[in-house]
């Protein structure tokens, strides 16, 4: 269990959780019965797929699935209830309740560590009870062979909160099944140097490590249907370029076996999925798109999903939104390899209207961006900026706002999209009373907190991640920069740095690069929001738009101090790439001096510690603004000259946790309000192939009944592999 240090409480999921429908009825009903169909087979692909993430969250997360799956399948939630309530010395209806909520927990972050924080969760109530809720449920009674097997393979680990387990993590600071439990991040940075050599790109891989007789083989996964180095065809015809890349290979004394195949019986799914989606799309970019993706999951090519890519740029405002394969690396602990997910929405047309107007006035607003031209792309693709309600998004989380795809070479070249998820974004409500403010700044915030957000969402995708160029030295010998005459803006003198051709982003700052860009695009939000220009496209003028900068700059300051609920003292680590960020602002606020930013120990109307946030309205623009803007400008310039050691020595700093914020931490844990789950509807077909939307109730039984409805009783493909690892993730 967790050290005395600990919380238990930071360990568990509330039953005062909030559980949010994520509602799409009415985007959907929109759509003519084709625009459903093709929507209808993305949700398919993506769920499918979204098991992958199981996988790569936790050795037990497979078989807790499995358990739950079996045991919710064999009667109704109401039915279960009933029936554990009337064991004797059985567990007691708040057990049962706890019990309910972590299940609901468990599915909504596809795993037993929270999507948000990467800190483990557990059930609050006892392993005996649970244990008796297992086996004296109707699944048990239909097969206790298998109920026995499923629960003895995965209880000790669903309890486990020994200093490893607590958190994801390389090596001792944690667990990661991006790894083998005996990978270090020596064993990762290593790594990363031969996948460089031999042009192998991270985000659909693995690395486990085997040491046999004083020999070390890495073996470096790859995602994909094919399991065997056999050239394989795509459906036109692509050449699998991966096929001459597997087998080992000697380096620096050690071998590296690279192999596919990695989850290949549920990317077989997805492919399957994306097949039958092909009939129904509106257009040639969409079919291509597929095409090239489907090849990507088939041979485990990161060029061919870059195709894909590329072809959904070109997709200009569809109706039916989608994006999928292995995106965002938050949670690799090194930084590169990403988390499967796939996502289907429909476009919002009202709030599409604001997107466009801001992206047709982006040019205009570029150049009030604190860095020189010279660091600022040569030109601005203007990319489609949208918002959707989503209909499904298979992962561990979901965002507000995307920006993709993650490829510098196409970012930075060819264009990018943006999407706020409109229906993500109703659904943060605030409905309850909100820590750490006055009662003056309480009822603001809760009136402005929903449009400054939608604000901050649209500057921070399209501007944020959108904006700054990486200095590039080409294959070549060439330079996408002028070398002689562009000038470090911090030296004075010539760029002495930059990224080599082949080089990205994520892989010279890895562990670094995720936070330090959210970091960076949240500064653009702040920074650019006291722009009228712009707060004029969302509708906001006068003192009306004077609030909605107040509470953007509020709302910033306030997400600092949470952010200390996802640092933990006992390794220096942050936890969450998002919250890492926007502590590194409020520090920056808080060096700012002036009065602007002001945190007052305080004691709370219930007697115990808490905490007054104080921001000054008069100095945002006299005092934060011109503060945000030179280390914003700091942050661009060591992201453009790939100054790796300047930048984590710049965010370092601020994100250090000295004695002072130690002890407001304590206050942030105590005074934490759970972060809510979102139920999500289901699409069927009928018999005469029509596709009905099912939504479900939010609530801990709404959740678990939408998993029952998504995903069968069984899963042997799942299973299989789950249990062919358990070798490697042995701690």
């Amino acid at each position: 269990m967790a050290s005395e240090k600990d919380d238990f409480s930071q360990y568990i999921i509330s039953r005062e959780v909030d559980i949010n429908l994520l509602n799409c009825g009415s985007a959907f009903s929109g759509l003519t019965e084709k625009e459903k169909l093709y929507a209808h087979y993305l949700c398919r692909a993506s769920w499918e797929g979204s098991l992958i993430c199981l996988l790569q969250t936790s050795p037990e997360s497979p078989g807790i699935f499995l358990l739950l799956q079996n045991l919710f399948h064999a009667e109704p939630i109401e039915k279960l209830v009933e029936r554990l309530l009337r064991i004797e010395n059985g567990p007691s209806k708040d057990e049962v309740e706890n019990f309910l909520i972590y299940a609901a927990a468990f599915y909504g972050n596809l795993g037993n560590y929270k999507s948000f924080g990467d800190t483990k969760f557990v059930p609050d109530l006892p392993k005996e009870k649970l244990q008796s809720i297992i086996f004296s449920s109707k699944a048990y009674e239909d097969d206790p062979k298998r109920m026995e097997q499923l629960w003895n393979a995965c209880e000790d680990a669903m309890f486990s909160l020994n200093p490893r387990t607590q958190q994801l993590g390389l090596g001792e600071q944690g667990l990661s099944t991006y790894y083998s439990s005996n990978c270090a991040k020596t064993d990762a940075e290593f790594a990363q140097e031969f996948m460089k050599e031999k042009e192998i790109e991270t985000y659909n891989t693995r690395l486990f490590k085997e040491e046999k007789n004083g020999q070390v083989t890495y073996i470096l996964r790859l995602a994909s249907v094919v399991a065997t180095a056999e050239p394989c065809l795509g459906a036109s015809g692509e050449e699998d370029k991966v096929a001459s890349l597997l087998g080992s290979h000697k380096f620096k004394g050690c071998t590296f076996r690279v192999e596919r195949g990695d989850y290949s019986g549920i990317l077989r799914k997805v492919v399957e999925n994306l097949e039958r989606a092909e009939e129904f799309v509106s257009n040639d970019n969409e079919l291509s798109m597929l095409k090239n993706y489907i090849h990507s999951f088939n041979t485990g090519s990161i060029n061919a999903h870059k195709d894909g890519s590329r072809f959904w740029i070109r997709d200009k405002g569809p109706i039916v939104e989608t994006y999928i394969g292995f995106i965002e690396t938050y949670r690799d602990p090194f930084g590169v390899r990403a988390e499967y997910e796939g996502f289907v929405a429909v476009v919002n047309k009202e709030m599409s209207a604001k997107f466009s107007t801001l992206v047709s006035s982006a040019e205009k607003l570029l150049p009030d961006l604190p860095w020189p031209r010279e660091y600022e792309k040569d030109t601005f693709l203007r990319p489609d900026f949208t918002s959707l309600d989503v209909v499904g998004f298979g992962s561990s989380g979901i965002p507000a706002g995307i920006n993709i795809p993650n490829y510098d070479d196409i970012r930075q070249e060819e264009g990018f999209k943006n999407v706020s998820l409109g229906n993500v974004l109703a659904a943060h409500t605030v409905d309850k009373k909100v820590t750490f403010l006055s009662d003056e700044d309480q009822e603001l915030f809760t009136k402005l907190k929903a449009p400054a957000f939608e604000v901050q969402v649209g500057l921070h995708e399209l501007l944020g991640h959108g904006s700054g160029k990486l200095f590039v030295k080409r294959q070549d010998g060439s330079y996408n920069f002028d070398i002689e005459n562009v000038k470090h803006t911090e030296t004075g003198e010539k760029i002495t740095s930059w990224y080599t051709d082949g080089e990205t982003w994520y892989t010279r700052f890895a562990d670094l690069s995720s936070s330090y860009e959210e970091c960076r695009a949240e500064c653009v939000g702040i920074y650019l929001c006291t722009n009228r220009q712009v707060l004029r496209v969302f509708g906001h003028e006068g003192t009306a738009a004077d609030s909605i900068v107040y509470i953007n700059w509020l709302n910033m300051v306030r997400a600092g101090l949470l952010g200390l609920e996802f640092y933990t003292p006992e390794n220096d680590k942050w936890r969450q790439a998002h919250m890492q960020a926007r502590y590194v602002i409020l520090r920056v606020l808080l060096e700012a001096g002036e009065g602007l930013v002001q945190l007052t120990s305080v004691t709370g109307s219930d007697g115990k510690p808490d905490v007054l946030i104080k921001l000054d309205k008069t100095k945002i623009e006299s005092v934060g603004r011109p503060a945000i803007g030179k280390f914003l400008k700091k942050l661009q310039v060591f992201k453009s000259t790939a100054d790796y050691v300047s930048g984590k020595a710049l965010y370092d700093r601020y994100s250090a946790v000295d004695d002072e914020f130690l002890a407001l931490r304590k206050t942030v844990l105590a005074r934490k309000t759970p972060r809510r789950m979102f139920v999500q509807a289901h699409t069927s077909l009928t018999d005469d192939n029509c596709v009905t939307l099912t939504e479900f109730e939010p609530s801990p039984a709404g959740m678990i009944n939408s998993f029952t409805t998504r995903f069968a009783r069984h899963d042997s493909v799942l299973e299989d592999l789950w249990k062919a690892e358990m070798p490697y993730h042995r701690l």
